[in-house]
C-alpha cells in the first residue's frame, strides 16, 4: 500500500482539484473540519458504501492521524483498488497550517 504525506498531497490536489480523497472518520469528526475537496465515508459503513468509490483511478485516504485511513487502504486494496494512505491525516494537515472546512 502507497502513503504520502500532507505536502504531498497539498500538491497533488494544487494539481487535481478532481482527485478523489476519502475522510474515513465519523460524521461528526468531518464535520469539526476537514480537507475541503474530501468526502466523508466513515470507515464503519465502507464496504456497505464501496460502490461510491470508482475503480479506474487512485483514491486517497485520510482519517485523523493515518490509522483508520490504512486499515481501510489495506482492506480496499485487497478488493482490486488502486489506493493511498495520507501519513498524518487531517491532524498533521492542520498543524502544517493546511485550509480546513
Amino acid at each position: 500500500m502507497q502513503s504520502i504525506d500532507v505536502r504531498q498531497l497539498a500538491a497533488l490536489l494544487a494539481e487535481n482539484p478532481d482527485l478523489v480523497l476519502v475522510d474515513v472518520r465519523n460524521p461528526d469528526e468531518y464535520v469539526a473540519g476537514h480537507v475541503g475537496q474530501a468526502i466523508n465515508i466513515p470507515m464503519s459503513v465502507i464496504p456497505a458504501r464501496v460502490n461510491e468509490i470508482p475503480r479506474d483511478v487512485t483514491t486517497y485516504y485520510i482519517c485523523g492521524v493515518g490509522a483508520r485511513s490504512g486499515q481501510v487502504c489495506a482492506w480496499l486494496a485487497e478488493q482490486g483498488y488502486d489506493v493511498v494512505n495520507i501519513d498524518g491525516g487531517t491532524m498533521d494537515w492542520v498543524q502544517s497550517g493546511f485550509p480546513v472546512v
